[in-house]
């Protein structure tokens, strides 16, 4: 008996054994490749739900507010112009302003035209007997002919990247005449992993636009494009799409519908190229736009992916702006000459421009007016049939009180013009608590009224629980897909960054990555690095919109994400 006890004891030892090493087998191996993060957050409901009980939450008592039925202006939300700096200051009483794209106004190999400005303005022009300079204003492209459109700011002369934009301001009825074709050349692209490039090329023989949108279309290819509004390279990447599904017709049913079936498998519509690049990087992206002289210029582009150029050429064309007396109009057209001297157009190459000079516009010449209609097409169709459900996250505490909540409003206020009618919105405001100050609902003529109630009830005082007021918009997005399992959920945080209550970014970052829900934050006289690490979790985008420019921004953004 006591052997039989004893044999007893060791196969029961042996089972144990054998189990304990199968269970935690299985559980070792089915957390492997996981981070800490993904792996908590597999029960990431009942997570959400204990975060939830754990906050203060209360509901504000609904108000309506008076809408206005204008529509959204431009020009009214523009900041100041001496928001965008002087890259080069004039020297002489006599002198020309120019708008610049920032690809050549800026520092280092983006200064190009800085230094032929300064070199003309030391070369003592003489126009009528009168010595002359220029000034050039650092400003991108979309936002210069937003203030020249509006009639808010006009220089004497404008040089974006490409020639869509002088169409749309010729479109708007301003006097515009074209003074150079090309001060310097460069290209817009498409940025491939070479993986990806090769795929395509052997599925369809080449790599164009017409590849690409039908890669796209069949979802075989995952690409992000820069806001077609905003963006040079977005605007120039939005036409040719277009061209490619209808040449004769850039808005017919052939191509809007083309345009729809592609959109729908675009994951990715970047605000800024900033942003995309992070997303590309964050291995989102098989492929992404770029103009050529900031891919030659990014050495961790280069090894790894391959340029496919697009659409118009980005020669930097440069126009004279309404009825010029001829002595700006002589500056303008020597400022043109001198730059395109061969001293200066080599130092243009030194800086990554007139590459690729074989390119030729593959795009047929577009009307401004059918320009702005297709903008509006792309504002129309860019979310497909996937409509989206955003949540806003107002910080009304103690340390946003005064002008950062007046901006908060005006700028909510004024950026609810740009959201579109399919989508639905709701809002929460935090402090020391959190409040529903309006659950989610479609965006129609009632919703619209509440949330400028709402809005305009904010009232700031107490502590900054951020991640609890984001915890909340979660739990009430998640709400929103089991009854709608159909819509895109958002959140905008609009904020100053100074956390220093409830939850941790910690405690709720991994319910972010497993939600997967893009949190965009907009910083008002903000520690603007808080911010950004809430938005990078998702590639989404972070805005230090201070109180100067919060209003036009927040107005971009929404037009792009919602």
């Amino acid at each position: 008996m006591a052997g039989k006890s004893k044999a007893f004891v060791v196969l029961g030892v042996i089972a144990v054994a054998v189990f304990a090493l199968v269970y935690f087998g299985i559980s070792l191996t089915s957390n492997l490749g996981k981070s800490q993060t993904q792996v908590t957050a597999e029960d990431a409901t009942k997570q959400l739900d204990k975060l939830y009980k754990s906050i203060s939450v209360t509901s504000a008592e609904p108000v309506k507010g008076q809408i206005d039925l204008d529509p959204a202006s431009v020009g009214d939300s523009l900041p100041d112009i001496s928001k965008f700096p002087i890259s080069v200051a004039n020297t002489t009483d006599s002198f020309i302003e120019i708008f610049s794209s920032t690809e050549k106004s800026g520092t280092g190999v983006d200064g190009w035209l800085n230094e032929v400005a300064t070199d003309f303005n030391n070369s003592n022009f003489m126009v009528n007997g009168k010595p002359v300079s220029v000034k050039i204003r650092n400003i991108a492209s979309g936002t210069a002919a937003d203030y020249i459109k509006s009639g808010k700011y006009v220089p004497d002369a404008f040089t974006p990247s490409n020639e869509l934009w002088g169409e749309m301001v010729k479109a708007q009825g301003i006097p515009i005449q074209l003074v150079s074709k090309r001060l310097t050349g460069n290209v817009a692209g498409i940025v491939t992993t070479k993986k990806k490039y090769d795929e395509l090329v052997d599925k369809y023989g080449s790599l164009n636009i017409k590849t690409v949108t039908d890669a796209i279309a069949n979802n075989e290819l995952a690409m992000g494009y820069t806001d077609p509004f905003a963006s040079s390279t977005g605007l120039n990447f939005l036409v040719t799409a277009l061209q490619t599904f209808d040449s004769s017709d850039l808005l017919g049913d052939k191509a809007v519908q083309g345009f729809e079936k592609f959109q729908a498998n675009v994951p990715f519509t970047a605000s800024t190229t900033l942003q995309m690049r992070d997303a590309a990087k964050s291995g989102m992206l098989d492929a992404f736009v770029l103009e050529y002289q900031t891919y030659v210029n990014a050495p961790d582009l280069k090894s790894g992916y391959v340029f496919t150029p697009f659409g118009v050429r980005h020669d930097s064309p440069l126009y004279a702006l309404g009825n010029l007396p001829q002595d700006k109009l002589d500056i303008i057209k020597k400022f043109a000459e001198f730059a395109e001297q061969d001293k200066y157009q080599k130092s243009a190459a030194d800086k990554g421009f007139n590459g690729l000079p074989d390119y030729h516009s593959e795009l047929n010449a577009v009307d401004g007016t059918l320009l702005s209609s297709a903008q509006k097409l792309w504002k129309e169709k860019k979310n497909g049939n996937k409509p989206i459900a955003a949540v806003f996250v107002a910080d009304v505490s103690g340390s946003m009180d005064g002008e950062p909540l007046n901006r908060l409003r005006e700028s909510l206020l004024k950026g609810q013009k740009y959201l579109g009618r399919d989508n639905s919105i709701g809002l929460v405001s935090y402090s020391s608590e959190v409040s529903i100050n309006l659950p989610i609902g479609k965006y129609d003529a009632n919703q619209q009224s509440m949330f400028v109630g709402a809005v305009n009830s904010l009232q700031a005082g107490g502590g900054t629980a951020t991640f609890d007021g984001i915890v909340v918009a979660m739990k009430m997005l998640q709400d929103e897909l089991t009854a709608h399992p159909d819509v895109k959920p958002v959140i905008f945080v609009l904020s100053d960054g100074e956390t220093n209550e409830g939850h941790s970014l910690d405690e709720i970052r991994g319910l972010i990555e497993t939600y997967k829900i893009p949190v965009y934050t907009i910083g008002y006289n903000a520690n603007i690095q808080a911010l950004q690490s809430i938005s990078s979790i998702n590639e989404a985008a972070s805005i230090n919109a201070d109180t100067d420019d919060v209003v036009y921004k927040i107005g971009n953004l929404l037009n792009v994400q919602m």
